[in-house]
């Protein structure tokens, strides 16, 4: 990836489109596909043992789970066995992975009418320690 089109992709969506053309592209979305809901996945700004996505616009079906896309989120990404990932829908929620991401939009959805999920990491189950940290 070219280095304009890797700062690119880490401004976030709202910043790289304006609200009218964010409408515009849901109304377009939700016409051609009724049964699929606008989702907008990104990286954490902070996270740095994750790597960036290739898209960040996916189309999901209602009766999908949360739980399902963190799967196909996982999937995507290639996680190592170390690492969880969190995902915080509207940048503020951490939903449960039973409810439906119909039921999610339908709650959480932005004004322009896309859905927002961040994903981010953690290092977890005996992840190696850096040299310079010390053991607890």
């Amino acid at each position: 990836m070219a280095p304009f089109e890797k700062s690119m992709e880490m401004t976030p969506f709202k910043q790289r489109k304006c609200l009218a053309t964010r409408k515009d592209e849901v109304c377009n979305i939700l016409s051609k596909f009724p049964n699929k809901l606008p989702v907008i996945v990104e990286r954490y700004i902070r996270e740095k043992t994750l790597p960036l996505l290739d898209k960040t616009k996916f189309l999901v079906p209602f009766e999908l789970t949360l739980g399902q896309f963190l799967c196909l989120l996982r999937n995507k990404i290639a996680l190592d066995g170390t690492q969880t990932l969190f995902l915080l829908v509207a940048e503020r929620s951490m939903s449960c992975m039973s409810s439906s991401m119909g039921d999610i939009y339908s709650r959480f959805r932005d004004a322009d009418g896309f859905l927002y999920i961040t994903y981010a990491s953690q290092e977890a189950f005996g992840a190696p320690r850096s040299a310079d940290e010390p053991p607890h």
